[in-house]
């Protein structure tokens, strides 16, 4: 009795670990490292923490100009096959304010009940000017670029929106003579978007120079210094991203919230680790798809928001830190200045524009409150420790918006959205759930 090869032969293939174990394990891996390198001195293995890290970010970064401009061009010009494209652009943008609004409440009451400036042993000599600021003025003539070119080397995200935005709503009143400049674009998005697949591929490798660097050089005291202030950002992002938002989802959307969170995070884990919104867009944007928003209003929702959607960065940790650095300086702060910190996280926030980092949005609020700049100097070496939560709900705002406002109009996936599975998303698997939505609908 004859036996076939493949019958014979005993599989060999390797169980696919995981992406969030590979995340977690370079999390776990790079906090031994760097406790190894601070703990005994070790030079070499501190530099190539900071290294294997700088260069993970890099080529994240290395795509964020281009990507932008042609994700927010072909996003304006995909409005076009969406029905009442208007009414979902205008309650997108009222979600986001809405959500910030809350945001920036939570960390305005956590800090006026924890008063995180008190008992650190900071004073104001400790703070240093920053090197970049914002004001209004710079915020609104800052928009408008002086040449096409200049953006893209800078990376003056604010600007690239800007063009893209122009240029898109350009090629929509062309119409059909603009076809070829919109076809190109979205092969040029799809090149940017599959390079930018292998970085994200890397980012175990990335999880294990960030975390260990970080560790290697601040240790635990910078950070003990630091507690109050790091556990309130700590907190009020987590009340947002998993009391605030499964509350929205449940309450105004009538969605499962745990449904959600198998979704996305994929795109969750990546940001906190990346600490970059536009550099997590396209893995934000492919499990907005995944939960059932469809590609058109998805692909106009998510770079929207990826430049412009921070609760984190915009609205709590600004919030947390004016209070912390009024308390250095031993400024007192009143209700009109609660209030002007409110409005400057819900007009200002595109002041971040998805980059690492909330700098010019703190600089922006410290001076519309009259607070010293110097202040800013104070939070920069505990930055890169803040930035991961931030960074990670800032990027659950981005895909709980859509889903949010695709549910209210009637226009979500639902069956996608319940069977939305938390495995990591890749390519070949996005085309095996579109084949069978495909073959759902000739059946249907």
């Amino acid at each position: 009795m004859s036996v076939s090869a493949t019958e014979a032969k005993p599989s060999s293939r390797i169980p696919k670990v995981p992406f969030w174990v590979q995340i977690v394990a370079g999390l776990v891996l790079g906090v031994v490292l760097g406790w190894l390198a601070r703990s005994q001195d070790v030079s070499w293995l501190k530099e190539t923490l900071s290294q294997v890290g700088g260069i993970f970010i890099q080529l994240l970064k290395l795509a964020v100009a281009p990507l932008v401009f042609f994700a927010i061009l072909v996003s304006i010009t995909n409005l076009r096959k969406v029905d009442n494209a208007a009414r979902l652009a205008a309650r997108t943008l009222l979600w986001f304010m809405i959500t910030s609004l809350i945001a920036v409440a939570i960390g305005l009451a956590i800090g006026l009940i924890t008063n995180p400036g008190a008992g650190t042993g900071l004073t104001p000599q400790d703070g240093k000017l920053p090197k970049h600021q914002g004001s209004w003025i710079d915020f609104l003539t800052g928009i408008v670029p002086t040449d096409v070119i200049t953006p893209f080397t800078e990376l003056n995200v604010l600007q690239i929106v800007f063009m893209a935005a122009v240029a898109g709503i350009a090629a929509l009143k062309l119409g059909e003579k603009a076809k070829p400049i919109l076809t190109l674009s979205e092969s040029v998005l799809e090149l940017l978007q599959k390079a930018l697949w292998w970085v994200i591929r890397l980012a175990p490798l990335g999880t294990v120079g960030l975390i260990g660097y970080a560790i290697a050089n601040y240790g635990w005291d910078l950070i003990g210094k630091y507690a109050t202030f790091t556990a309130d950002i700590y907190v009020g992002c987590a009340l947002v991203l998993f009391g605030v938002y499964p509350l929205l989802l449940a309450t105004v959307a009538k969605l499962n919230p745990l449904q959600f969170y198998k979704g996305a995070w994929p795109a969750i884990q990546l940001a906190f680790v990346s600490r970059s919104s536009v550099g997590t867009m396209p893995l934000t944007q492919k499990v907005t798809e995944r939960l059932g928003v469809p590609k058109e209003y998805a692909s106009f929702s998510v770079p929207f928001g990826a430049t412009t959607k921070m609760d984190g960065c915009a609205a709590i940790y600004p919030a947390l830190a004016a209070i912390f650095i009024a308390q250095i300086f031993d400024v007192q702060l009143g209700i009109r200045d609660y209030l002007l910190i409110a409005f400057v996280s819900v007009i200002g926030s595109a002041a971040t524009a998805g980059l690492t980092g909330a700098t010019v949005m703190l600089t922006l609020t410290l001076s519309t409150l009259g607070l010293p700049l110097e202040g800013v100097g104070l939070l920069m070496a505990i930055d890169p420790i803040l930035d991961m939560m931030r960074t990670a709900t800032n990027v659950a705002g981005q895909v709980l918006v859509p889903v949010l406002v695709s549910a209210r109009e009637k226009i979500l996936d639902l069956t996608a959205y319940e069977n939305a599975s938390g495995s990591p998303v890749d390519e070949s698997s996005l085309g095996r759930e579109a084949e069978h939505k495909e073959k759902v609908a000739v059946a249907a």
